[in-house]
């Protein structure tokens, strides 16, 4: 790297280090991970009993309200893709019948959670939905409602949209996690701990928002709320480059870095402190009538979690005091049964000694529970067996650029895939000593992704970091639980909240 690009990334504020290592990951790629198979409800996917559930409804909660629980919920970024057809619409002649989408919009109007704030919006213009529609002016309609001189949805963040109705309100997706937040966050001390994570230009009106709910909720459950936000930070960006892999200079001379995707939230959720986070989208939150489900297997994955740390933890407290035929057994018995681990197959040849660092080295990580929904064809990250440099296999969730589908082996376990992942996840992050893991010493920096863009007319690439449930994770322990379709509901375009799990 020549001294000027050197002295142009310090003065950005950026690691030259970090950014010699994002160029040669642009020359070479990101090497695809060897699956030795899908993780399944036969290998690698446990099926909870009635009886398993029932016991995690009566036990989770007691164990919760003695140590700190936190949901994180990654909330930054606006809601533009939602609503990219309707832009298309406004950008083009307004004619109705060109867009089946924009068509079933209007139709169902009234349907939607934002339906009396789209009409006031209206009337401060003179005019009403009723009146747009009977001289067919869709595009005042939705005009109204995507640009900042109306309702601006188009530049807000999912979480402070309109997205259920209920017979005296309507509710934001930030409003739900809030009240999803007292079923199965509650800790220590009757707090429910909420972290969003948000951009900067839209915490003023997230805190706006929460301020304005906590209080009648804290008065209706008898609860405490404490709510947190970040921001992505900007050291975790990453450089973007030319078709040619040099840096992409802007039309100032200066070097153009971009938001690292997710697993940038690494940093953030490295930053909470406590026993037990549950993760989970903005955008999957559906009405009261639906959350039984939800909070009766967030206990479950929260409990199933406590109670594998604990043995996990009885393990290595027994390994800290002695190392012997007994503990090792032990050990051993809680990597493969437990967490349900690979050994590499020449494990037991190896001294004593060497199987006990080894058996260490692989419990005092990072735990999470995921939870995997029955695939039915949506995009997302599926569940996998993974083959590791020291011949163990884990259990890891990859997304498909991951997996090289040229080769016939692998092929034939990606299409045996039986299930994905719908961002369910809870995390201990704790050792068994109550240290706080630095989980950036658990990621896998070669599980990056390249995409192309484009700026100023100009196309270039753009690297992710590895994503927060995928490579970020890759050396956490990992446990799957088949959770059931009903707790997935994201809305990843306007139109999904038209869907009966949002009515």
């Amino acid at each position: 790297m020549d001294t000027l690009l050197k002295d142009k990334i310090i003065a950005q504020g950026m690691d030259p280090d970090t950014v010699a290592e994002q160029i040669s990951n642009f020359k070479d790629g990101f090497p695809y991970l060897k699956i030795t198979g899908p993780a399944t409800p036969q290998d690698g996917i446990q099926v909870l009993s009635n009886d398993q559930l029932k016991h995690f409804v009566e036990t989770y909660p007691k164990k919760a309200a003695s140590i700190e629980v936190v949901k994180f919920v990654p909330a930054s970024g606006a809601a533009s893709r939602m609503f990219k057809d309707l832009f298309s619409f406004l950008d083009g002649d307004g004619d109705l019948s060109k867009s089946a989408f924009v068509q079933k919009f209007i139709d169902k109007i009234e349907k939607f959670a934002f339906y009396d704030d789209l009409n006031a919006a209206l009337k401060e213009k003179n005019t009403s939905i009723a009146d747009c529609l009977d001289r067919n002016d869709y595009k005042e309609i939705v005009g109204t409602l995507l640009e900042d001189s109306g309702l601006g949805y188009g530049n807000l963040p999912k979480g402070l949209l309109k997205f259920h109705q209920y017979e005296s309100e309507a509710r934001t997706p930030a409003y739900e996690h809030l009240i999803e937040g007292s079923q199965y966050a509650v800790g220590k001390g009757k707090l429910v701990k909420i972290h969003f994570t948000v951009s900067p230009e839209h915490e003023e009106k997230f805190r706006k928002e929460i301020e304005s709910i906590v209080p009648k909720l804290e008065s209706k459950t008898g609860l405490k709320y404490e709510v947190t936000y970040s921001q992505q930070k900007k050291s975790t960006d990453t450089i973007a480059v030319s078709m040619d892999n040099e840096p992409f200079l802007e039309e100032d001379g200066s070097i153009l870095f971009r938001p690292a995707g997710h697993g940038a939230l690494l940093e953030n959720l490295n930053d909470i402190s406590a026993d037990l986070i549950f993760i989970k989208n903005i955008d999957n939150v559906v009405p009261d009538r639906l959350k039984s489900d939800t909070k009766t297997y967030k206990m479950a994955i929260g409990g199933l979690l406590l109670e594998i740390q604990e043995k996990v933890f009885e393990a290595l407290k027994e390994f800290s005091q002695e190392i012997s035929d007994e503990s090792l057994k032990k050990a051993k018995n809680v990597f493969t049964e437990v967490l349900g681990a690979k050994l590499p197959n020449e494990f037991e040849n190896q001294p004593l000694m060497e199987r006990a660092n080894f058996l260490k080295g692989k419990l005092n990580r990072p735990i999470r529970v995921c939870g995997m929904v029955k695939n039915t064809g949506e995009p997302g990250g599926g569940p996998f067996w993974v083959l590791e440099k020291d011949g163990s296999q884990s259990l890891q969730i990859l997304e498909t650029a991951q997996i090289d589908l040229s080769d016939p082996e692998s092929k034939k376990h990606f299409q045996a895939a039986t299930h994905f992942n719908p961002v369910d996840l809870v995390c201990g992050t704790r050792n068994f000593k109550g240290e706080e893991f630095d989980l950036l010493k658990y990621r896998d920096m070669k599980t990056g992704f390249i995409t192309e863009k484009s700026k100023s007319g100009r196309e270039l690439k753009a690297l992710e970091l590895p994503g927060l449930w995928n490579g970020a994770m890759a050396g956490w322990n990992t446990l799957f639980v088949e959770v059931p379709l009903i707790t997935f509901n994201p809305v990843k375009t306007v139109n999904d909240l038209l869907r009966d799990e949002h009515q």
